[in-house]
């Protein structure tokens, strides 16, 4: 009976999702504030019954409810609780639920903590999120239902994939679609925009910490799932330029522009034309990535479904979407008054030129990804672009962009004077000059892992530059540092924290250059070494799992004699998949990793073995917590909701709607 109810509550989401795309915006161009109201209360009622909807269907996989067709295809009563729960997003059916669950927390959220917001703005903001919800809920009722019945339910079910199996999938995937679903509001905003024609700092105020929420969500699924992969797939990388992988990436570079790009409309107000072109960019980037898991186009570890007609209908959506915004962007953009003017030489201008460089990378990757899907369909040439491709493309453009970032944050706005920002980096550039050469006299090695450590100092370093002016501006005294410490705004310390983990992701990333390698044949008592440790393989033993069996290759990693960890790499079969996967053993010693995984396993206990040192390669996905954190200290940043109450009382007054 639950889960008829929650194919219910699908179909009242709808219905209540299209009264909503009309009503609330009809109520924004009339002027009437009963209209307008409706929006945030049925934005509530929708989160409701799309949550109930999800609980429904999480409800009958923790029950193993063998009479649904997506529990059958993708759950067994054997299967840990854990993987029950995230089997609910592990498939096509599941995750476009969790999808249209995102777009509802999204709207809620806006209906619950936007009493400041003028109240045009709002009803269109929900209004167009509307629209949104109810072209997927369309797609999920016709073409992938996740309550479909069997009528002849069998006693078991097929288990989920055993890649997916993984403590890593009950976090990356919501993560992720917090992240690029939740782009979806800045959309939404930026349509809303158009259509009220409230382009101005207000908006940029009201967006940035919605931008900045998807943003914090997306880096920490992009991390997650290089983690995954890497720990996981057993090929000890974290970062294969799938195109599924490239798809989240395009819409986080999009992202981070439209950060900084708000930032200069909400100084100087600039940039009006550029910034709402990216809030509609970054989310339709998350529907082309959508487009591409979901249609069969490509084959991925990632990819979740591969029926055409499913492709078709998000094409569909897709080009309703993106070409009506882009269309609506072009009516309107001709109207946009200029804003304040800056000179080159700026903070404004320096985030222009950052804004150039990301969205120079994101048509790079962008073009890769889906240059070899083009020519594949118009000639039907099959060709691949990979990490080669990436590495000279993508490159050469990050670099200077590592450079600017601490120059950028040194310069004034308005005005800025280049000479007096490259002193205040003194200290940074000294840094990074001192580890290039320290590197180059103690490693050797690649040049280009020397050069980028020593740019990831500089960044590092010059990330906390400014901060360190203001804070010790007026004297090294504790109790006048004391008081300019608590003075300063949140935002400042988060965009340093934000700026350095940057930097430390490029650190973990360039140390990978020293690392070593070795695919070699192991029988028990052998032991090999690779970087500074000697591993001893000590043979294989059994262990049986819930719902698969294993066999361990049990592993001493030694230094100077001392055992420093015991890794154990597997491979696991899945009787009910008949499917088999390695899991990798990996020791973490200082901020390097030993990893190991094993195949081809013979009775006599004698493994195929790939073995990796990989030095400073924590600092990867440490630089990513790092940034993640930034972006949660600017957005604790109470500025953020004071100054957007203060204007938007004024934008009100100003333009007061009419009387009922």
């Amino acid at each position: 009976m639950i889960v008829e109810t929650g194919h219910y509550a699908l179909v009242l989401a709808l219905a209540l999702a299209l009264i909503n795309s009309v009503v609330p915006i009809w109520g924004a161009a009339i002027g009437d504030r009963r209209l307008m109201a409706v929006a945030p209360s049925v934005a509530l009622m929708s989160f409701g019954l799309i949550g109930y909807a999800f609980f429904a269907l999480t409800y009958a996989h923790v029950t193993s409810d063998f009479s649904l067709l997506n529990v059958v295809e993708n759950s067994h009563s054997a299967k840990p609780l854990i993987y029950k729960i995230s089997g609910v997003w592990g498939n096509h059916e599941g995750s476009m639920l969790l999808w249209v669950l995102v777009l509802s927390v999204f709207a809620a959220a806006v209906a619950l903590f936007s009493s400041t917001m003028p109240e045009d703005l709002r009803a269109n903001v929900l209004g167009v999120q509307s629209w949104i919800a109810a072209a997927f809920l369309l797609f999920i009722l016709l073409t992938s239902n996740p309550f479909a019945r069997l009528a002849m339910p069998p006693a078991e079910g097929n288990d989920l994939n055993p890649l997916l199996q993984d403590p890593g999938l009950a976090i990356h995937p919501p993560l992720l679609y917090l992240g690029y679903v939740g782009l979806s509001i800045t959309y939404s905003f930026a349509a809303a925009a158009l259509i009220s024609g409230r382009i101005d700092a207000v908006f940029a105020r009201f967006v940035r910490p919605w931008t900045l929420i998807a943003w914090i969500c997306l880096t920490l699924g992009i991390a997650m799932g290089s983690y995954w992969a890497y720990y996981t797939l057993g090929w000890g990388g974290f970062w294969f330029w799938d195109p599924v992988e490239n798809a989240s990436l395009m819409p986080w570079l999009a992202a981070t522009a439209l950060l900084h790009c708000t930032l200069v409309m909400e100084k100087r107000e600039a940039l009006k034309i550029w910034t709402i072109f990216l809030a509609i960019l970054a989310f339709s980037l998350s529907l082309i990535g959508t487009f591409l898991v979901r249609s069969g186009v490509l084959t991925s570890v990632h990819a979740f479904a591969s029926d055409p007609t499913r492709g078709v209908f998000i094409l569909l959506i897709l080009v309703l979407f993106i070409g009506g915004s882009l269309t609506l962007f072009a009516a309107r953009a001709g109207g946009l008054k200029q804003g304040g003017l800056f000179a080159p030489i700026s903070r404004e201008g320096a985030l222009v030129l950052n804004n150039l460089l990301l969205t120079t990378c994101c048509a790079t990757v962008f073009v890769g990804t889906l240059y070899p899907l083009a020519l594949e369909a118009l000639t039907g040439e099959k060709i691949s672009v990979g990490a080669p491709f990436f590495n000279l493309t993508f490159i050469p453009l990050f670099i200077p962009l590592f450079l600017l970032m601490p120059i950028g944050q040194a310069l004034a706005w308005k005005r800025g004077d280049l000479l007096a920002a490259a002193q205040r980096l003194t200290y940074a550039i000294g840094a990074g000059l001192i580890v290039m050469l320290a590197l180059a006299a103690s490693r050797g090695g690649p040049a280009l892992s020397v050069i980028l450590c020593g740019v990831a100092a500089y960044v590092i370093f010059g990330s906390f530059a400014d901060l360190g002016r203001r804070l010790f501006a007026g004297g090294p005294s504790l109790s006048s540092l004391g008081h300019r410490f608590v003075g300063l705004p949140r935002q400042a310390f988060g965009t340093a924290f934000a700026h350095a983990g940057i930097g430390v992701t490029l650190l973990g990333l360039a140390a990978t250059g020293w690392g070593a390698e070795r695919i070699t044949a192991l029988k028990p008592g052998d032991t090999v070494e690779i970087g500074p440790y000697q591993l001893t393989y000590q043979g294989i033993s059994g262990r049986q799992g819930p719902n698969y069996s294993e066999l361990v290759g049990t592993t001493a990693i030694r230094a100077g004699g001392v055992v420093k960890a015991v890794i154990e790499p597997s491979t696991r079969s899945y009787p009910s998949r008949k499917m088999s996967r390695s899991e990798a053993g990996i020791a973490t010693l200082g901020l390097g990793q030993v990893y190991m995984s094993i195949a081809d396993v013979a009775p006599d206990g004698n493994v195929n073995a790939r073995i990796f040192w990989k030095p400073l390669v924590a600092f990867i996905w440490i630089g990513a917590l790092i940034m993640a954190f930034g972006g949660g200290l600017s957005l604790s940043d109470t500025s953020f909701r004071v100054g957007i109450a203060r204007r938007a009382r004024k934008i009100v007054a100003a333009n007061p709607l009419p009387a009922e």
